[in-house]
């Protein structure tokens, strides 16, 4: 149901979503579900939004006066793997296969992906057809935070000539309806992988390339757990992120 409280409060101030999305650094769909659809962000989105509001973060979500219990293993993790290299890329392509509303994409280069399955942008514009809103992020090649990752990796320019060919595979998508490519220039703490409820999430380990290093599945569970905090994070870097136009 609605946050009548939440949205009394922005009305009153004069905020817009787009507004509080820019000063929280999420995007302006997340302020939209927590008003409509009474999302409640996660503890330290809620903080920053609530003092910007000038409001007590509790009466705006009192959902965060509840002290979760601590639990020795997350209900939202469905799979662990010690590094990517052990997971078939069927497992990334069948779960975007399965996808119903949205496919979100967050990585450097991630090329192995187009490597192993050569029909993944047929499979993303089979998706965007049948409704599925599809955002794909992948590194500014001449990015700082790119080379520097290069040099941690000491993969030297390696990793900039994958970002361009990453741009080159996705590319082609550009225009197309409910699909739009992004080239981003932060530093990739984990490369994201959802299709609706569920995320494949690899996390980046200093001097490790992202094949070697771990992944988690996830499947959302329950309002501000796990699988919202890496969904806020896509969305953070996605409203930093440059639209790529098609060429011609």
């Amino acid at each position: 149901m609605p946050n009548e409280r939440l949205r009394a409060v922005m009305a009153a101030g004069g905020w817009t979503y787009a507004a509080l999305a820019q000063e929280v650094e999420v995007d302006p769909k997340s302020v939209e579900r927590w008003v409509n659809l009474g999302r409640t962000p996660r503890r330290t989105t809620a903080l920053q939004a609530a003092r910007a509001l000038g409001e007590d973060v509790h009466a705006l979500w009192p959902a965060l006066r509840q002290a979760r219990p601590a639990r020795a293993i997350s209900p939202e993790l469905v799979a662990l793997y010690e590094q990517r290299a052990d997971i078939p890329a069927s497992t990334f392509t069948d779960l975007m296969a399965q996808a119903r509303e949205r496919i979100d994409i967050l990585v450097y280069a991630a090329v192995f992906l187009h490597e192993a399955y050569p029909r993944l942008n047929e499979l993303l514009t089979e998706r965007a057809a049948e409704g599925c809103t599809v955002r794909i992020a992948i590194g500014d090649a001449d990015s700082d935070n790119v080379q520097a990752r290069g040099q941690e990796e000491r993969f030297g320019h390696g990793i900039e000539s994958r970002c361009r060919l990453a741009l080159m595979h996705y590319r082609p998508l550009t225009g197309s309806p409910g699909i739009e490519v992004r080239t981003h220039s932060t530093t990739l703490y984990n490369s994201l992988y959802r299709a609706d409820d569920q995320q494949l999430v690899n996390a980046h380990v200093w001097g490790v390339n992202a094949y070697a290093a771990p992944v988690w599945q996830l499947r959302r569970h329950e309002t501000g757990g796990m699988f919202d905090t890496y969904a806020e994070s896509f969305d953070a870097v996605w409203a930093t992120a440059t639209p790529v136009r098609e060429e011609g």
